[in-house]
């Protein structure tokens, strides 16, 4: 993806955006929002592939440098 172009993303990708960043495993991230790790999984290979991120790190990094992730976000906080 050229890194001009902006990138759209859902609110529950925003959400799991934020998790990542905070630090959460897959199964952490699945009871959080409701799904099964392999949903998870999926997912997030779909955000990455359209970040053009290859970990983790590298989809949080971009996130942060297109400002897709808010600071102090409430979604973060345990519950």
């Amino acid at each position: 993806m050229g890194r001009n172009l902006v990138l759209h993303i859902t609110p529950s990708e925003r959400v799991a955006l934020e998790l990542l960043a905070a630090g959460m495993a897959t199964d952490e991230l699945a009871g959080r929002l409701g799904l099964r790790t392999c949903e998870i999984d999926a997912h997030l290979a779909s955000l990455f592939a359209r970040m053009g991120a290859a970990s983790r790190t590298e989809a949080v990094a971009f996130a942060m440098r297109r400002g897709l992730l808010s600071s102090g976000s409430h979604v973060i906080n345990p519950s």
